[in-house]
């Protein structure tokens, strides 16, 4: 039995689920939180609990390619302040799971991602002016560092700030994998330019998608079954990484930021309106 059969799709189903993997590649490796179209895809085709299950080995695979791509670019101290605050959104996720319906986590997700672009969007035009002088591309050497840090990482708003994105990026990732766009938020917030954004977002990914893979076979959304389908679709995930590694040299930053914001939205409108 293959895994169309198993898995009851059509081949035009199965065409839109190996586009959403090739997605996951790209936005690996080019524009973070595309992927949240990905999930929305997913979660038309299969149903949307299962398909947290099946989309995960497909972004932890999206994610060691960009850690192997962007590894030189990561910004560790960022990483460590989230750490804790993801955790205790992954055990708030995981509690969530046990009780909510496919219905409650696509609408839950949905206004989460729309309520992050809405407040990304009015932070970034209040701080228009301070953001002009880095909006030349000709600091690109400082993109592995972070440039405003979100506040600073000693003052008490950034902690706040930190703990706050982590609990919900934690949440969002273990309900429905959509915890991507979240945490570009906060990047953005932070004033992370093009590859510091992809390396610091590669490694979190990598090591929080790991954590949360004993979580998901706990509740019965990874299994053999899965497994199968995944294995085919990793295939498609491969050519959507280089596509998104050629694409993200040709791309200027406030382009990147804009594609960021933009696939965020539509993301949390596939959600709600799926």
């Amino acid at each position: 039995m293959d895994t169309m059969t198993l898995w009851h799709l059509t081949g035009w189903e199965f065409a839109a689920l190996a586009f959403a993997a090739l997605l996951v590649g790209f936005s690996k490796t080019a524009v973070s939180g595309a992927n949240t179209v990905s999930l929305a895809i997913f979660a038309a085709v299969l149903p949307a609990r299962a398909s947290t299950g099946i989309l995960l080995p497909v972004l932890i695979a999206g994610d060691v390619l960009a850690v192997l791509t962007y590894r030189r670019h990561a910004h560790w101290p960022t990483l460590w302040r989230l750490f804790p605050a993801v955790g205790v959104g992954v055990a708030v996720g995981t509690l969530f799971l046990v009780w909510a319906d496919d219905a409650v986590v696509r609408t839950s997700i949905g206004v989460i991602l729309l309520l992050m672009a809405g407040v990304t969007v009015w932070r970034r035009r209040q701080a228009e002016a301070a953001d002009a002088s880095r909006a030349s591309d000709s600091s690109e050497a400082s993109d592995s560092s972070e440039a405003s840090d979100g506040g600073g990482a000693s003052s008490r708003s950034g902690r706040v700030k930190a703990r706050s994105y982590g609990v919900l990026g934690g949440f969002t990732t273990m309900v429905a994998n959509a915890g991507g766009p979240v945490m570009s938020m906060y990047m953005l917030s932070a004033g992370f330019r093009k590859l510091g954004f992809l390396g610091t977002s590669a490694f979190f990914f990598l090591i929080v998608n790991v954590s949360k893979v004993p979580f998901s076979a706990g509740l019965g959304l990874i299994d053999g079954r899965s497994l199968l389908l995944d294995a085919v679709l990793v295939v498609f995930v491969v050519p959507g990484a280089f596509l998104g590694r050629w694409a993200v040299e040709r791309i200027n930053q406030r382009l990147f930021e804009r594609l960021v914001i933009a696939a965020t939205v539509v993301g949390g409108l596939q959600l709600l309106l799926t």
